[in-house]
């Protein structure tokens, strides 16, 4: 289990991943260079099992989802959809990268392997 300092500081550079995203034209967003941020936690979970690490991923993908607009997109718009779907896969990407959790790289690498 990690202490309480690496908590926070890896709970402050997954929100910065995610505040990085930059929205690809989503109808949601105010502007094409418009940053939006979710505060993700996870000092409550063990990230050296395979449960703590899917709820991690879980938790960085709802909040992608959030912070890229994806839950008010119309899928039947597949430009806002493949924008809002770029940006949520890029601040998911960016989020694992900067966490350098290798249990969530190799998450996010099965994912795509199957996708």
């Amino acid at each position: 289990m990690l202490n309480k300092p690496t908590q926070f500081r890896r709970t402050a550079l997954a929100l910065a991943a995610l505040a990085a995203c930059v929205s690809l034209g989503s109808a949601q967003a105010a502007s094409p260079t418009a940053t939006r941020a979710v505060n993700v936690s996870f000092g409550d979970l063990n990230l050296s099992t395979d449960q703590g690490t899917n709820a991690l991923y879980a938790r960085l993908t709802a909040a992608a989802r959030e912070v890229c607009g994806a839950y008010g997109v119309d899928i039947r718009n597949l430009q806002d959809y493949a924008a809002a779907r770029s940006c949520q896969e890029q601040a998911i990407a960016k989020a694992v990268h900067e966490l350098h959790v290798p249990q969530l790289a190799a998450r996010l690498t099965a994912r795509h392997d199957h996708s």
